[in-house]
């Protein structure tokens, strides 16, 4: 049984998942842009988003969490100064985005484009709430018809 372990194998064993991982990680630091398989992007996706995270918080503990998790301090550096700039600065979350290419040729595996996302967040508009619902004008209660029942009963019974 797999206990404790989280995630997809992509079709090696852990320390090779593992390092894997971390050479993606890397590299979409390194160029901003990777091309890869749909399944290792989406598995990357959120070590991308913690590390980001870590350097939004920019303490000292963050930085050796991220040099753990990427195993270069140059890089981490780098992503850390980027971040102090003000790169995510207006990101709540989802600094990557994924975009599909179509299927590779030889194996048909679904290749796509993992990048961070760069340009600036637009919030959006809020649009202008609708009035409020007009209640629907109190329907009288009709009252003349509870008698006409009584009344079709009370034939009935005679």
């Amino acid at each position: 049984m797999r206990h404790n372990y989280k995630g997809r194998k992509l079709g090696t064993d852990f320390s090779h998942t593992k390092a894997m991982k971390k050479s993606l990680v890397a590299a979409l630091f390194t160029n901003d842009r990777i091309k890869t398989v749909e399944a290792r992007a989406k598995e990357i996706r959120p070590d991308v988003d913690k590390i980001i995270t870590w350097a939004k918080k920019g303490d000292l503990h963050s930085r050796r969490l991220a040099i753990a998790a990427l195993g270069d301090k140059e890089l981490v550096r780098e992503v850390f100064e980027k971040v102090a700039q003000g790169q995510f600065a207006d990101r709540q979350g989802g600094y990557t985005r994924i975009m599909k290419l179509g299927n590779r040729k030889g194996d048909n595996a679904s290749m796509v484009i993992m990048e961070l996302c760069t340009e600036p967040v637009q919030p959006k508009e809020k649009a202008e709430k609708p009035a409020a619902k007009k209640e629907a004008p109190k329907k009288e209660e009709k009252p003349a018809e509870e008698p006409k029942a009584e009344e079709a009963t009370e034939e009935a019974a005679e």
